[in-house]
């Protein structure tokens, strides 16, 4: 059989990746396939200079619409980034009747819907596996391992420069703005760090595991969205102290009430094994009503890493590539009739525990008094740790663990206890998952 020509739209870290490869394992995927993959065209830019492909045997062009709009490619790569242009690039692609093959998680996220609409109208494929944690295969797992589930909560670790930061700060004992410059030094953190830190990247790809798990449309705008930023060395001292751990975690739960979808620090028991993953390793855990909970491990960003499941969605598209598009899973994972228009609930009607830490006047009757506030407000207090005042203070540092309680309660009583005069400053709140 002729090869399958394919098209890359980038040839940066990820895209020269992916080249290299499906050039360097091109006998095995062929094994594997029983024809060929041929890169026929590549769109990047300073694309001349290049050392990655053989410029005699693949066209070179720095106009990536050329790519899209060759006759002779079936595969388009998407592997720019961004919104916009690349969203213009996969849309024409489909336009021309070319399935896709995308690591853009932003793309998916917000755009999604639209685009895989499209692909469904012309009878292409859109695939997405590099979009959530780089290298593992999530997106396979659920929509094919899992199928047979119905999945009841996700909870992921889905951005490495996150994870490294708490890490450090957890094992180290550094601050935050230390750990992070750090982090942008060794290229695992961007010049500009907000998408990573504040959870906008996590929020997308937990966009994506969300209506792969629920069969609800794609809703990045309804993700609640809290960075790492304001974590302190005290709170990663005190959560270790009481048997838990601080990670930046994406959760998605399927209530009674409601989709539960948000990006948030969290504390996590100690002896969980998501709560063992450190560094800029990515994990997923996924629990299904019939597996129980399954721990998805390994490397989320990377060109290698995330180059691997690009070419495993290559070679997917290719097994299938004159197949009709209902003979192949779905590209959400659902069937389009089959939607569902279950809500996503605000964060005001999520129901967990918390970490609360404040401080207060080390004066008899404060505890009570806070403790009453709480109860006032419907919260239950599971245990509480009074550290001794610094010498010549008058005040400490009181630190609580609630049981599960709905926000918007816990809302009003840390506003109650704010405004009592035995209390000094803001309340810390860092919400608490037991993962059972």
């Amino acid at each position: 059989m002729d090869a399958v020509k394919v098209g890359l739209l980038g040839l940066g870290t990820v895209g020269g990746g992916t080249a290299t490869v499906l050039i360097r394992n091109a006998e095995e995927i062929q094994a594997r396939l029983g024809r060929a993959i041929q890169i026929s065209h590549i769109a990047g830019l300073d694309i001349a200079s290049q050392k990655i492909v053989d410029p005699v045997t693949t066209k070179l062009t720095e106009d990536a619409f050329e790519v899209v709009n060759d006759p002779e490619v079936e595969i388009v790569v998407e592997l720019i980034g961004g919104y916009t242009l690349a969203k213009d690039l996969v849309m024409k692609a489909i336009e021309n009747g070319k399935h896709v093959v995308t690591a853009n998680k932003a793309l998916i996220a917000t755009h999604g819907s639209e685009i895989l609409k499209a692909a469904a109208e012309q009878g292409v494929s859109v695939s997405y596996e590099a979009a959530v944690a780089g290298g593992i295969p999530i997106i396979k797992a659920m929509r094919e391992g899992l199928a047979g589930n119905q999945i009841q909560w996700i909870a992921g670790i889905i951005n490495g420069t996150g994870n490294f930061i708490l890490t450090e700060m957890r094992d180290k004992g550094r601050d935050f703005a230390d750990v992070l410059k750090e982090a942008q030094e060794l290229g695992y953190a961007e010049a500009d760090p907000t998408f990573d830190v504040e959870g906008i990247d996590a929020a997308h790809k937990l966009t994506i595991l969300a209506s792969l798990a629920f069969g609800i449309e794609l809703q990045f705008e309804k993700t609640y969205t809290e960075g790492i930023s304001k974590i302190t060395t005290e709170d990663v001292n005190y959560a270790e102290e009481l048997g838990y751990r601080i990670k930046h975690l994406g959760i998605t739960r399927k209530t009674d009430k409601g989709i539960e979808l948000r990006v948030h620090p969290t504390l996590i028991p100690e002896k969980r094994l998501i709560a063992n993953v450190d560094g800029v390793m990515n994990a997923v855990l996924v629990h299904g009503d019939a597996v129980g909970p399954t721990l998805y491990y390994g490397a989320g960003a990377g060109a290698e890493p995330t180059a691997s499941a690009v070419v495993a969605d290559i070679i997917d598209t290719v097994r299938t590539i004159d197949a009709p598009l209902h003979h192949k899973v779905p590209l959400l994972g659902f069937q389009d009739n089959a939607m569902r228009d279950t809500p996503v609930l605000p964060i005001d009607d999520v129901e967990t525990a918390y970490y609360l830490r404040m401080e207060a006047e080390d004066n008899p009757g404060v505890l009570a008094e806070v403790s009453d506030t709480f109860a006032k407000n419907s919260i239950s207090i599971e245990a509480v740790i009074q550290k001794e005042p610094a010498t010549g203070e008058n005040s400490v540092h009181l630190i609580m663990l609630t049981q599960k309680c709905v926000e918007s309660n816990m809302n009003r009583a840390i506003a109650a206890v704010e405004s009592l005069s035995s209390v000094q400053g803001d309340v810390v709140r860092i919400r608490m998952e037991h993962l059972d």
